[in-house]
């Protein structure tokens, strides 16, 4: 039985139910998670984007080795399918040890080699891959045998562990699953996660349900029901109304003040900050005049955004890497000056100031964000025109290059190399087969990157991200905005099962710990 939201169908307990006898506390439940998104985009772990999309992937699969639950440090990686590992001294010959015993959902069997070397070799290729980027130093991945494997690199890799943890491209599937599947297996995924996909409804929800033969354990949860709301307000009803125990929040502080004194809701901020940055897209005149592209950086107050955002949830960046990563340097920042982009643009021949268009996602996130950056710019003589789009059509919308200025957070592996490969490398620009990230189409430190993931020390892979830094700075590629921190809020019935400080998937793991006290 079910009552109708004005958005969206939640659940509730039919009549019939009342005789039932409460759960005892402690008893497996199905977690109620509510996302702000309208639908999934995909379950590919080697495809998956998106918060909605990641957040799944991370509950369904592991890696050769993970961070810690509530952990988003470089330092505490742990094993997860790898029990144990060796490198050579020059850091370039990696062999992992799998455990033994580890089963696929459904009946695809148990883990092997061939199911490793199968994945990061999908995770390296540009055609199957949204990471293939940063696997480009990978020379090979072989099987030495079936519980052996052994990648070898062209050169260093700055926090090669974290390359092959569960995150983005080193999440590991069922070989034989996807060759079954094949384009199903985005919709279908086989992990060996402690929850396994059970069904979708389009636009609706996807429900999750434990994997009993979870090599950590059975699961304390029966399953996951994964609610799609876009609304903010319809999700914080229905969590305050009890029919939702985990919420992906709003990201401003005004709201976050609010949250933390609903009734029974702890508010989660956590690290990493999805890393704000407004790119300028260089391809498209007048944006190919780097006066105009300075004059729309000192034309962005970004204290102002930070002001607006709450600098508890949106701490405010400097550099083109994310605060707090490996080699970020705030040597270089932009000077808020109105006064002085209007004078840069009347230099380069727009008097009058100049029009511009932007691709805009619906998401609570941006869209607010970019109406402030809208009336910043205006001040300046810069008129920018945006078309706002729900959230799949401008990620579709941003790769093909359709807009001048391009507002996009991400948050990747807290070392500069990740940053800087996929946003600012040449290779990475988007339209071409190697594309990630570069909406700008920036190519001022590409050699200073390249030479940085082979530079011996780290001293010198230092020296290098910072002279990167500085050419990508001068050539104005983007405007760096500020760190926005995960913001979810949970039940005082749950209990995670550790403390949750970080996660790079960007939502609290749900783990075989996990419990609900309801």
């Amino acid at each position: 039985m079910y009552k109708m939201n004005s958005l969206k169908i939640f659940p509730t307990v039919a009549l019939l139910t009342v005789t039932v006898a409460l759960p005892a506390l402690g008893h497996a439940e199905t977690l109620r998670v509510g996302i702000n998104t309208a639908d999934i985009s995909t379950l590919d772990p080697a495809r998956a984007t998106a918060t909605a999309d990641v957040t799944l992937v991370s509950w369904i699969f592991n890696g050769l080795v993970r961070f810690p639950p509530g952990s988003a440090d470089p330092a505490n990686i742990e094993p997860d399918l790898a029990e144990r590992w060796t490198s050579s001294p020059d850091g370039l010959v990696w062999t992992f040890t799998l455990r033994n015993g580890v089963k696929f959902h459904g009946d695809y069997g148990t883990l092997s080699a061939d199911d490793v070397v199968f994945s990061l070799t999908r995770a390296k290729d540009p055609k199957s891959s949204s990471f293939a980027s940063d696997f480009a130093s990978v020379k090979s991945i072989e099987a030495v045998d079936p519980m052996t494997v052994r990648i070898t690199l062209s050169e260093p890799v700055p926090g090669f562990l974290g390359l092959i943890a569960n995150y983005h491209g080193g999440n590991i599937i069922s070989k034989k699953a996807f060759e079954k599947l094949g384009a199903d297996f985005k919709s279908r995924p086989i992990g060996t996660g402690p929850f396994m996909f059970e069904s979708a409804v389009t636009q609706q929800a996807v429900n999750l349900k434990a994997f009993r033969d979870y090599f950590r354990g059975a699961p304390k949860l029966d399953g996951i029901r994964f609610d799609l709301i876009p609304s903010d307000s319809s999700r914080e009803l229905a969590f305050r109304s009890g029919e939702l125990d985990l919420i992906y929040g709003k990201r401003e502080q005004r709201w976050v003040d609010q949250a933390k004194v609903w009734d029974k809701a702890v508010v989660d901020i956590f690290a990493p900050g999805e890393y704000r940055t407004v790119f300028i897209n260089m391809t498209h005149p007048p944006l190919d005049n780097v006066k105009v592209r300075r004059a729309i950086a000192q034309a962005i107050n970004v204290d102002q955004i930070v002001q607006f955002v709450g600098a508890g949830v949106g701490p405010k960046g400097c550099s083109v890497v994310p605060s707090g990563y490996l080699g970020e340097d705030c040597s270089w920042t932009y000077k808020y000056d109105p006064t002085e982009s209007k004078k840069l643009l009347t230099e380069a021949g727009f008097p009058k100031g100049v029009k511009l268009t932007a691709v805009v996602s619906s998401n609570s996130s941006q869209q607010p964000i970019m109406e402030v950056i809208q009336a910043q710019l205006a001040e300046a003589g810069i008129d920018l025109q945006m078309k706002v789009v729900d959230h799949p059509t401008y990620q579709e919308q941003i790769r093909n290059d359709l807009g001048d200025l391009i507002f996009y957070g991400a948050a990747r592996y807290p070392v500069a190399d990740s940053y800087l490969s996929q946003f600012y490398h040449s290779d990475a620009s988007v339209g071409k087969p190697t594309a990630v990230t570069n909406f700008a189409h920036c190519d001022a430190a590409d050699a200073e990157i390249t030479a940085a993931r082979r530079a011996t020390s780290d001293a010198a892979r230092l020296k290098l991200w910072s002279s990167a830094q500085k050419k990508i700075h001068d050539q104005v590629c983007a405007v760096p905005l500020f760190s926005l921190m995960q913001v979810w809020v949970h039940s005082t019935a749950l209990d995670y099962g550790y403390e949750l400080k970080g996660s790079l998937n960007l939502a609290p793991p749900i783990t075989e710990k996990t419990v609900l006290k309801r």
